[in-house]
């Protein structure tokens, strides 16, 4: 679903361009070189690894598809620039992580929230030091999808997914909340599948974590409170409290200053999972490219992305145990 917003973004990136297009389908491949300027098709992996011209490849298969076209781009010497999750679960995704790593090559992620204006702009003040310590986190995704979603073939299943509401839309949220809080050391939760969907994996989650710092936080994911809407965190500090909604952030200072930032309002929470702008897409692939010139990681590593996936594994530990579980009994490696 989101090669289209690819393709749009890199149609207005600075440092990178669309060159070819590769789809299991020849005549979707076809339609959308159509759309998106005629470059050129591949018929094969082959003819991809084969192309000079090639300085890097983005991966938008379904989590399913990955690992056997990422050792094909990493034995050409070809750097990944990939969606999420990385795969289906923590040890697939270790392994594309490791395949390219041990290639030498650079391996990154759309994790494109943290990209986000106003997500840039409290990153910079929590790390200035200018809200004090984090005392408390409040993680919402109230997101919104209906069943024609689910019916498309393999949406929501373990095989091809690797899970629901978690790995395929809130990872976003929880992953910009480790970029900006730290790291989770526990977690007590709930996964389950609503009466308003039928699928396999879930539609629901809700989870109480304990940061290293000591702060304790809550989360909950759904994609079943209909009509949907944008996600939040809420972080509450020594000296204020910081709200991120969406692309918007306003931080109610102890002192009665009110600070805010505002951006897109649109996130893709509701009916429509594609309503959001490409310009935080366009972003990433900005800066993978200019990672790649520039003989740097990119903002967004494989390696980063590995956090969010042990959270998730944790968070649906707990609740298949129905005990607290430490981020460490989920660590692979």
């Amino acid at each position: 679903m989101v090669a289209g917003t690819h393709a749009k973004a890199l149609a207005e990136a600075s440092g990178a361009c669309l060159h070819g297009v590769f789809a299991r389908s020849p005549d979707k491949a076809a339609r959308f070189a159509d759309d998106h300027g005629s470059p050129r098709v591949y018929a094969t992996l082959d003819e991809i690894v084969a192309d000079r011209d090639l300085d890097f490849a983005i991966l938008v298969t379904p989590p399913d598809a990955r690992i056997d076209i990422v050792d094909r781009l990493a034995a050409a010497g070809l750097p990944v620039l990939m969606e999420k999750p990385v795969e289906r679960d923590t040890a697939r995704a270790e392994q594309i992580v490791g395949l390219l790593e041990a290639a030498g090559l650079p391996c990154g992620v759309t994790l494109q929230h943290r990209m986000r204006g106003a997500a840039l702009a409290l990153k910079q003040t929590l790390d200035s030091g200018a809200l004090g310590e984090i005392a408390m986190v409040d993680l919402r995704v109230p997101w919104w999808r209906d069943q024609a979603y689910y019916d498309e073939p393999g949406r929501g299943t373990y095989a091809r997914d690797g899970g629901g509401v978690l790995l395929t839309q809130a990872i976003h949220t929880l992953d910009l909340m480790l970029h900006l809080c730290g790291p989770v050391t526990s977690v007590t939760a709930l996964t389950a599948t609503t009466r308003l969907h039928r699928m396999e994996a879930e539609d629901f989650a809700a989870a109480g974590v304990l940061f290293a710092n000591g702060a304790p936080g809550a989360v909950m994911a759904t994609t079943a409170q209909y009509p949907g809407a944008g996600e939040e965190i809420v972080i509450a500090t020594d000296r204020a409290t910081a709200r991120l909604a969406g692309d918007s952030l306003t931080i109610h200072w102890r002192d009665g200053r009110v600070e805010e930032t505002s951006g897109s309002s649109a996130t893709g929470g509701g009916a429509d999972p594609m309503a959001f702008t490409h310009a935080w897409h366009q972003a990433v692939i900005e800066d993978f490219a200019a990672a790649l010139t520039g003989n740097r990681p990119p903002a967004i590593t494989g390696r980063d992305a590995l956090a969010v996936h042990r959270l998730i594994d944790a968070i649906a530990l707990s609740s298949a145990q129905g005990r607290r579980v430490t981020l460490k009994e989920n660590t692979h490696g």
